[in-house]
């Protein structure tokens, strides 16, 4: 098999808070790990605590697999549910590479370096789907940039249409 036939996996990045998110982001972070596992999608994540913790370990449950993009330098920062560590060492500057490491990012609640996720990925055409996170606005008008879902299951659903949109529009 030759590297222009070989299909690899499809990623789908999660972001969210980190620091005490409210139980309900936590909830709805351990159903997109769920759901997106259930799909054999893997999630690709910041490997840290919060929303991050919860969609790796719902990923988990359901036999799927994680990756965690981590800040420091230290694998054993990840949080227990991350299969692959990997190791930046470059603190919130890993944010970019968590967002274009998915074909579309869910975001989940989230402080600001959830926010700064989600501007790289809307300035990069990646599709953003959200749950209960940012709204944005631009001039005062509403910014409809970030795609909303109401439950755990359409976000999924939605990011993965977004993905398969982007994938078919040959858009690397």
């Amino acid at each position: 098999m030759d590297a222009k036939t070989h299909l690899s996996p499809m990623l789908i990045s999660v972001i969210g808070g980190g620091n005490h998110p409210p139980q309900d982001a936590l909830d709805m972070a351990e159903e997109v790990g769920r759901e997106l596992a259930r799909r054999g999608i893997t999630v690709v994540c910041g490997g840290l605590d919060g929303v991050m913790e919860a969609v790796c370990r719902g990923a988990k449950a359901e036999g799927g697999v994680t990756i965690g993009i981590l800040p420091g330098n230290d694998p054993a920062e990840a949080n227990p549910w991350v299969d692959y560590p990997i190791c930046t060492g470059m603190g919130y500057a890993r944010n970019v590479i968590v967002v274009k490491s998915g074909r579309a990012v869910i975001a989940i609640d989230g402080a600001y370096g959830t926010l700064s996720e989600i501007g790289h990925a809307l300035g990069d055409g990646i599709p953003v789907v959200g749950l209960n996170t940012w709204s944005l606005a631009r001039n005062g008008q509403p910014e409809r940039g970030i795609i909303q879902a109401k439950t755990a299951a359409e976000a999924v659903e939605k990011a993965l249409e977004a993905a398969a949109l982007r994938n078919r529009a040959g858009v690397p």
